[in-house]
């Protein structure tokens, strides 16, 4: 049996923040860790763009701003997480944030880190995308359904008519 903490996958959104207050709600009890995954290297990416388009040698390009933006990344995405431990612990629920750069999906960067920590279970709030969204790109909250080793408490949106 996991004897991990409960995992709650946070990026601030509406839908992120209603799947953070019932997992606090109904796993309160047991501590949290509120991760926000955030993509790592983006900034040397952009940075990098017009080198490859001129065909430059990237040893020309100046990558400080790129290091900057990206440590930048970083920070935001760790006081976003803090936040989101925050309002856990406001409602109960001893918790904790980390960022945590992306393992090529936010699906499988999260399966990791539910890995890790022996997750008792993993905690996301579903968006409002359409099935064709779901279908082109991938949703996270199906894939934790299908690829997690743990329990997923999925909280859908809040619908008109609820």
């Amino acid at each position: 049996m996991p004897s991990g903490p409960v995992v709650i996958a946070f990026d601030g959104s509406p839908a992120a923040l209603r799947g953070l207050r019932e997992a606090a709600a109904l796993l309160g009890p047991r501590p949290g860790l509120v991760v926000v995954v955030w993509e790592a290297g983006a900034a040397y990416d952009l940075a990098t763009i017009p080198s490859r388009s001129l065909d430059l040698p990237p040893g020309r390009l100046d990558l400080r701003p790129a290091a900057e933006l990206d440590r930048a990344l970083y920070a935001d995405a760790l006081e976003l997480a803090r936040r989101g431990a925050a309002i856990a612990v406001s409602l109960g629920m001893p918790a904790e944030g980390v960022a945590v750069a992306d393992e090529g999906s936010v699906r499988d960067t999260l399966v990791q880190v539910v890995r890790e920590v022996d997750a008792a279970a993993v905690a996301v709030g579903k968006h409002a995308h359409g099935a064709l969204h779901d279908v082109l790109l991938g949703g996270t909250a199906e894939g934790l359904l299908r690829h997690a080793p743990c329990p997923v408490l999925v909280v859908r949106p809040v619908s008109p008519e609820s």
